[in-house]
């Protein structure tokens, strides 16, 4: 392959995607490729990621593998990057790490390629350096390669800053407030968290998210709660919470059944957050919002019995 073929890569609207969503986008559009990503997650692409999936797979692995079916036959690649860790006591998910190797062998039958990055910091994989070796894998030279990334990082660094400012005026906003603790690929997927959001703003509620948080703040901040976590996404959930639990009213707990890593999280936040309501909540994508909505309704009650103005 040359610099000038042209390559569409598709990125599945899903899991990381919410993550490095704009750093993918400005990487491969910098070189001169296309991108093209999978629709909103709806019921037809839970239900498809569902089929493909093993029992025990989670909720949120289940829509990615729907999301690939969506790209499947669209593109030249589907990207599906590796990451392992950032360092010492910051591990991924063991699915982030395996989760390439386990996409291309379930759609193995399907003619699709692939296309990954590796980011392993325990062995010196950098994400410029996993970067560096993406980009001349697809035949561009060095220069222009790190000229792309060096363009993405500042494009995601805009946008994350953007969304830490209008965060931030949350906090200071009237009316009752609960912090949603969540993962992005939950809290972002149209399917699954904004069913959350819409309904506490229905409720007259500012629901806050814990995922949108300065991250090195929060990764120091996570030891008052828990000092032994060794999940990167869970630490910023955890050390979220240590930095704003005297600013929101209520905390809501979000998971994706049958999450391993969430599931000890939440439970042991559940037993060291005292003096705050805290609900915890494991979506199951099945059909129908009314549970949902129901246990929001009466955690807010609760909140609000409790603060005098019920």
């Amino acid at each position: 392959m040359t610099a000038s073929t042209p390559v569409t890569i598709g990125l599945p609207r899903a899991l990381l995607y919410y993550r490095y969503g704009p750093l993918w986008r400005t990487f491969f559009q910098s070189l001169g490729l296309k991108t093209v990503v999978s629709p909103p997650t709806s019921r037809k692409i839970l239900d498809q990621g569902t089929a493909l999936a093993q029992d025990e797979t989670c909720l949120s692995a289940k829509i990615f593998l729907g999301h690939v079916q969506e790209l499947v036959g669209t593109c030249d690649y589907i990207l599906i990057p590796r990451i392992s860790n950032f360092g010492r006591w910051r591990n991924m998910c063991t699915r982030f790490e395996g989760l390439y190797d386990a996409t291309r062998s379930i759609f193995r039958g399907s003619g699709q390629e692939f296309l990954s990055y590796n980011v392993d910091v325990l062995q010196e994989l950098e994400e410029e350096a996993a970067f560096l070796t993406l980009g001349q894998s697809l035949g561009f030279p060095p220069k222009g390669v790190k000229k792309a990334y060096a363009a993405a990082k500042k494009q995601e660094q805009q946008v994350w800053k953007a969304k830490l400012r209008a965060q931030d005026q949350l906090y200071r906003a009237q009316g009752l407030k609960i912090l949603l603790v969540g993962h992005s690929y939950i809290l972002d997927d149209p399917f699954v968290g904004k069913v959350i959001i819409d309904a506490l703003k229905q409720a007259d509620v500012v629901p806050i998210r814990a995922d949108i948080v300065d991250r090195n703040a929060a990764l120091k901040a996570s030891p008052k709660l828990s000092p032994t976590c060794k999940w990167e996404y869970s630490r910023e959930l955890v050390g979220s919470i240590a930095l704003h639990r005297d600013q929101v009213d209520g905390i809501i707990l979000l998971s994706a059944f049958p999450c391993g890593p969430d599931a000890m999280v939440n439970e042991l936040l559940v037993r060291r957050l005292k003096g705050i309501p805290v609900l915890n909540m494991v979506l199951d994508g099945q059909s129908g919002t009314a549970g949902v909505e129901t246990r929001l309704e009466s955690f807010v009650d609760i909140i609000r019995f409790k603060e005098g103005s019920l």
